[in-house]
């Protein structure tokens, strides 16, 4: 271990950390370092990992002038002075960051603070960076000297290609990663979400925690093979891992009977003794059976959240607003749910909308039952929810993610459009959700033929041909037809609308279907929801109402 030992307490490190397996990495190609790197080919040899790490971080594309050893042995001494390391004051832009030890020495725990000063002096467009501390500690083990851990460092937090990505630098980037983690938790952890609804005041403020659990909470020879196959594969894979770790966290916590009233504090201390659970090759095993959508949807879903945070004029630290807030009890009037079921429903919808208001649009109480009416009323607004409530007592609806505007496309055809954030829900008689088919089971997406030999069935979706080529000017983007290789009777078929019917659902049958008057609908057992039916066959609606999310944040 010689020249890679120098800051490390090797009596704290596990002992299967150990250098008597002479591997060698015999190929640099991106597939083989990938599958080595989720096996753990050089977890076992520190001297091996150090100098992958070295070879791969020495392959980002950096900025022209990065600050390298060189610098660092330059400003050390001006920025941190003769005083003892140990008391050095971190940057702001750390959030007052658990600093975490890894194992490492006196020495060790004081070098981690010097590179951070450095690194503040080097780089003054970082504004909000709470995973540095641990980067640094981490790869401290794999360096020779400080100077080359800051190195290192420098070239991540310098990567100028579009494509990578690795640490967030400013609190915009920060808070829209969280809000795309909490739309991930929202549709690949369900059951967990629901225990998160359940158990905590703010949900959002739950997932915002999801950096601390990998940088932070778990413990070193954890996060280190998650930095194996980050290195190689980016950003996706820290969702991942924070994505297989709630799953393991519910698994946990569903066997108990008693309820704490901090889940968030839960999470927290689970991931630090995950090892009484949970091994690291099983933490991986579980990421990657994850059936996580392209790099593509999730950029895209990164940039809508980025967007949507940029109008609220949210781009600098502050305190989250709780997000029941946004359904204020003695605000909030309807006649088909209460405060604690929209609460519900405010949990499955994007956050980027979780901080909106409610804002009744239409309803059939007030408005009647004209179609037309309906249209007028809820044109222009995108999002909406729908909610409907039978004869029967039975109450249903659906997230609607585009503006209902968008049937004109169409022309005199019946088209279907919409993306697939949309959902629909039954409340009563009891609560469950059910997405689009290719939510669940993305591998349909390839099943299809080329687009471009698409034949015309139903009708061409309109949002597969007509959105405009920046998908950050769509308001959901997220998962549109035009993503997946689909023909066109299958693509972004969810919501339709004329003046015969409206049409909710689609594929192989209609979910939801309701008539032009607006008093009778009929669902059907339809693939798309997983042949569960939301309500009544054929039921009698008692009333509509349709929602919109009003904004309280903008300035």
């Amino acid at each position: 271990m010689g020249e890679y030992s120098r800051f490390i307490d090797w009596d704290k490190m596990d002992s299967t950390i150990q250098d008597q397996d002479a591997k060698e990495l015999t190929s640099t190609e991106f597939q083989d370092l990938k599958q080595l790197a989720r096996q753990g080919y050089w977890a076992k040899n520190h001297s091996l990992r150090a100098k992958v790490y070295h070879k791969l971080i020495n392959d980002i594309p950096c900025r022209t002038v990065t600050p390298d050893a060189h610098v660092y042995r330059d400003i050390v001494v001006k920025i941190a002075g003769k005083r003892n390391s140990g008391s050095l004051p971190l940057p702001e832009f750390v959030d007052n960051s658990l600093v975490p030890t890894y194992c490492l020495n006196a020495e060790g725990i004081g070098a981690v603070r010097k590179i951070i000063s450095c690194i503040a002096s080097q780089f003054p467009d970082i504004s909000f960076c709470p995973a540095l501390p641990s980067v640094v500690a981490l790869l401290l083990h794999y360096s020779r000297d400080e100077a080359e851990c800051f190195e290192k460092v420098c070239r991540i937090l310098a990567c100028n290609d579009p494509s990578k990505h690795f640490i967030d630098q400013t609190f915009l980037a920060f808070e829209s990663s969280c809000m795309t983690f909490g739309d991930l938790v929202n549709k690949y952890c369900q059951a967990a979400h629901k225990l998160m609804v359940a158990v905590s005041k703010d949900v959002l403020e739950v997932y915002s925690d999801w950096q601390r659990w990998l940088f932070g909470e778990l413990p070193l020879i954890y996060v280190a093979r998650v930095f194996d196959v980050f290195l190689v594969e980016g950003y996706k894979v820290l969702y991942r891992v924070a994505l297989a770790l709630l799953k393991f966290f519910h698994k946990v916590r569903v066997g108990q009977t008693m309820e704490s009233d901090n889940v968030q504090q839960d999470i927290r201390a689970f991931v630090r003794d995950i090892a009484k659970s949970v091994s690291p090759e099983k933490l991986l095993e579980k990421a990657f059976a994850i059936r996580l959508f392209s790099r593509k949807e999730i950029q895209l879903l990164q940039m809508a959240n980025e967007k949507a945070l940029q109008q609220k004029g949210i781009t600098v630290k502050q305190k989250r607003q709780n997000v029941h807030l946004a359904v204020h009890a003695e605000n909030f009037k309807s006649e088909i749910v209460d405060v604690k079921k929209m609460r519900d429903i405010w949990s499955w919808i994007p956050e980027r909308f979780a901080l909106c208001q409610p804002l009744l649009l239409f309803t059939t109480s007030e408005h009647g039952c004209s179609l037309s009416r309906f249209y007028s009323h809820c044109e222009g607004h995108e999002p909406t929810l729908l909610l409907i409530k039978t004869t029967a007592q039975e109450v249903c609806g659906a997230y609607l993610s585009t503006d209902w505007n968008e049937r004109k496309r169409g022309g005199n055809k019946l088209s279907f459009f919409g993306t697939g954030e949309c959902f629909v829900f039954r409340l009563v008689p009891e609560v469950e959700r059910y997405e689009w088919v290719i939510i669940r089971h993305p591998e349909l997406a390839m099943t299809g033929p080329e687009q471009g030999n698409n034949s015309s069935h139903v009708s061409d979706p309109p949002s597969a041909t007509s959105l405009p080529s920046d998908p950050s000017d769509r308001l959901s983007p997220f998962l549109s037809a035009r993503h997946f290789n689909l023909p066109s009777k299958a693509a972004s078929m969810f919501m339709a609308g004329g003046m015969e019917c409206i049409i909710i659902g689609g594929g192989d049958g209609q979910a939801l279907y309701i008539d032009a008057d607006l008093n009778h609908g009929r669902t059907g057992h339809c693939n798309t929801f997983n042949n569960q039916p939301l309500c009544s066959e054929s039921f009698q609606i008692a009333i509509i109402e349709v929602w919109g999310f009003k904004d309280t944040m903008s300035n």
